[in-house]
């Protein structure tokens, strides 16, 4: 696999800033059009994906990368046989994740997969996130952790792992939607790290380690819980709009606004609002929040009227996992639960091409005396 730049970059023309419009990789797993506002999953939109189980997506983003891949039902009963496995790792290894961030912590753990030949790479980086995320969190409660439940699927286990009890299905519904907008999304930092790594054949749970290095880079995969803070910042629906304008004139980025390859609104922020709104465990903060936006959309118009900045994914992810329970601390592990199956595809898909991603850098430094550049 080659990077070509979409119009030819010469050095007098520089290269372009952050890879911005280059095209690095062909694949058949996601379009993101942010123009439209468009996110596309092998041919679906995603939209049409909300309801589907995350096992399902699973399937769709697997099918033709590995034998069975396309049977849902396959895939969930792997799933469900590969929990187990990563639950026996915790007693040796949980005690060694504290003082550890979150991230930090399931990064430690994920190294820590067996290769075995019985279970495949993929299905157990999947199936591991989930059993690991909910052992950390709890244990920085002070609680043990729960071993895994075979006969539900991941989402409702993942909740039941957390909490010590099933979820309501209105709570598994709400995570399910969640992982599924979240799955897959193009070429974004992580998923190119993981494609660079799974390039050089280093193996697949290398690959997706340097996809979750990446995602705990706050540019990346850090914004949804500062959405919380905002919002418990502000004092009140009388204070919305004063807070937001003293926060725009200082400078300061409102977070949950905006996004470098959505023109238009994000389509996974309108999926995760209606999740939002089936849930009734928090009413008072959601329509506070939604007040939030409405207001902080038509400042940013009158502000910003050539930027049509718009609501964003991590908006509505913060009140999604609020509302199911997890610690702000949590909220970038459970993106890597759901993002695992776009890292775990795109590795599957890399394999495929056989070719190591090896672009060219533009040298801007001196040459030595006597040499033109």
């Amino acid at each position: 696999m080659t990077i070509v730049p979409s119009s030819p970059v010469s050095p007098a023309a520089g290269a372009p800033s952050g890879l911005d419009q280059v095209v690095a990789a062909e694949t058949l797993l996601s379009h993101v059009d942010g123009a439209a506002g468009r996110l596309i999953l092998r041919g679906h939109d995603l939209a049409n994906l909300a309801d589907w189980r995350f096992e399902a997506v699973l399937s769709l983003l697997w099918a033709d990368l590995v034998p069975d891949a396309g049977d849902t039902d396959a895939v969930t009963k792997m799933l469900a046989a590969a929990r187990p496995v990563a639950f026996a790792l915790l007693p040796a290894l949980l005690p060694a994740t504290d003082g550890l961030s979150e991230v930090e912590a399931l990064r430690l753990l994920l190294a820590a997969l067996p290769d075995r030949a019985d279970l495949p790479h993929h299905g157990l980086a999947v199936a591991a996130t989930p059993v690991f995320a909910a052992a950390i969190a709890r244990r920085r409660r002070g609680l043990a952790p729960v071993a895994p439940a075979p006969h539900l699927g991941l989402a409702a286990d993942f909740l039941r792992m957390l909490h010590g009890e099933e979820a309501t299905p209105e709570k598994v519904r709400g995570l399910e939607t969640y992982l599924v907008t979240v799955a897959d999304h193009g070429l974004n930092a992580s998923t190119f790290a993981t494609r660079v790594i799974a390039s050089t054949k280093a193996g697949l749970f290398s690959a997706v380690l340097g996809g979750l290095c990446a995602l705990k880079g706050p540019l990346h995969g850090g914004a949804p819980g500062p959405v919380l803070d905002m919002l418990d910042a502000i004092d009140g629906e009388a204070a919305i709009m004063p807070w937001l304008t003293a926060a725009l004139d200082r400078g300061e980025r409102l977070m949950g606004f905006g996004h470098r390859i959505y023109r238009v609104r994000d389509p996974r922020a309108d999926v995760l609002k209606r999740a939002v709104s089936s849930l009734s465990a928090q009413d008072g903060r959601i329509r506070f929040a939604q007040s939030v936006e409405r207001q902080a959309l038509a400042l940013l118009a009158a502000r910003k009227p050539e930027r049509a900045l718009q609501t964003n994914v991590e908006f509505y992810t913060a009140l999604l996992l609020e509302a199911l329970g997890f610690s702000r601390e949590s909220f970038t592990n459970v993106f890597a639960a759901g993002r695992m199956a776009g890292w775990t595809a795109h590795v599957l898909e890399q394999e495929k091409t056989g070719r190591l991603i090896r672009p060219q850098s533009l040298y801007v430094g001196p040459w030595p005396e006597g040499v033109a550049a």
